[in-house]
């Protein structure tokens, strides 16, 4: 199918066929498809973080432009856009392509902000990135060495360090997770070069497998065990 007739199927399958799977009785999901769409609106996320007790950027989601300008003057580090979620886009030939978060000034910024939510965020002096993998109590932390702002942009030029969790981050994620009935969850954090960990997002539904080795079957074999434990478990 194309055009009309595949969106309407689409949009049937996603809602039928979900919602059958979202109401089965006693099954114990990695995560619930409900609780992964109700934990997926960033301004969400950020409100839940800050309740959890993570650090959290000075963040602004808005549709006037004036208060993005003065929001971003105000910044002693500069600011940065990001899109509150993964819209598909096309250039003028039809080609996907990718938002990425990105510095932004002042004048960068047009009238145009008022056509839709935008999120501007304090760009923190970082001095690395860390994507930490909760599944259950498990947390599998891994620093993140980029020479780019946004780490997904050229992942081959990724360097990638297994370490701790401090304390006060294990204590903010449990707490997070609780606050959304997650099972699992993908941190994305912003060290500075303080050592503070600054919470930016995470993913309910996040991708694992790019790690080395190590690192994924460890995460694998959590999961699996997970998928073996019951809904109350």
């Amino acid at each position: 199918m194309d055009g009309q007739d595949a969106v309407f199927a689409r949009a049937q399958a996603q809602w039928g066929v979900g919602g059958v799977l979202a109401a089965l009785p006693g099954a114990h999901y990695v995560n619930h498809p409900w609780r992964i769409r109700a934990a997926e609106h960033k301004p969400a996320q950020l409100d839940a973080a800050l309740a959890a007790g993570f650090a959290v950027p000075d963040t602004i989601v808005t549709t006037d432009p004036e208060r993005a300008r003065a929001f971003c003057a105000e910044q002693p580090d500069g600011a940065v856009y990001k899109p509150l979620w993964n819209s598909p886009c096309t250039d003028e030939d039809g080609r996907p392509v990718q938002a990425w978060v990105a510095e932004v000034a002042p004048d960068e910024i047009t009238d145009a902000v008022a056509a839709c939510p935008h999120l501007f965020q304090a760009r923190l002096a970082k001095d690395h990135d860390v994507r930490l993998t909760a599944v259950g109590r498990e947390l599998f932390a891994v620093r993140i060495d980029s020479p780019d702002l946004d780490w997904r942009r050229r992942q081959d030029l990724l360097t990638h360090t297994r370490i701790d969790v401090p304390t006060s981050v294990r204590r903010s994620v449990a707490r997070y997770l609780e606050h959304f009935r997650l099972v699992y969850g993908a941190f994305d954090f912003a060290v500075t070069t303080d050592g503070r960990w600054h919470f930016l997002e995470c993913n309910s539904n996040g991708q694992w497998a790019f790690f080395p080795p190590p690192t994924t079957d460890a995460i694998a074999t959590a999961i699996a065990d997970q998928l073996q434990k019951s809904p109350a478990a």
